[in-house]
């Protein structure tokens, strides 16, 4: 097993898992996580809990990525959930002004600092209409460590639970 978040960890640990490092164990079969929001094309946003970074290095590392949502969490287009972006503490400001430019509203995450050491800026009110496009730009900017957006690398399956049961969605 290998985890996200030291927090993550943790409570692996607790329940008797041993858990290894990535650089340990390689390339992954699976990863499984959750999502903040979901789309019909598998876009997600991730990062609410603030381990966004190492959760797209993790899907990047697995062959199959399966992501376990409840239904109102699936949207039509992403950017209802304020949009998380690790950045560096030094550029926070900067990458802030970046955002209020692609007319967000960023925010900082006062008080956190991520398992790398670096801030979290959530960027509220963004309409994204075009997932790829925007997790490209917003990379871009100097100073970001990365985005919530996993739209490059979206889900292979999404598991949605409701009232009616599990339904699965593929790409």
């Amino acid at each position: 097993v290998v985890s996200s978040s030291r927090a993550s960890t943790e409570l692996l640990q607790q329940k008797g898992f041993s858990v290894s490092r990535l650089n340990e164990v390689g390339p992954l079969d699976v990863y499984i996580d959750g999502a903040d929001e979901a789309t019909k094309r598998l876009h997600l946003i991730k990062g609410g809990g603030g381990a966004l970074t190492r959760e797209k290095v993790l899907a990047g590392a697995a062959r199959r990525f399966v992501c376990i949502v409840d239904e109102t969490k699936l949207v039509g287009m992403l950017g209802k959930f304020p949009l998380p972006i690790e950045v560096l503490p030094m550029a926070q400001e900067f990458v802030a002004r970046r955002m209020l430019k692609m007319r967000g509203q960023p925010v900082w995450r006062e008080g956190f600092v991520t398992d790398n050491g670096n801030h979290i800026l959530d960027v509220h009110n963004l309409q994204i209409a075009n997932p790829i496009d925007m997790e490209a730009r917003i990379n871009r900017i100097p100073g970001v460590v990365s985005v919530g957006l996993f739209a490059h690398r979206p889900a292979d399956i999404l598991l949605i639970a409701g009232d009616a049961g599990v339904r699965e969605m593929r790409t």
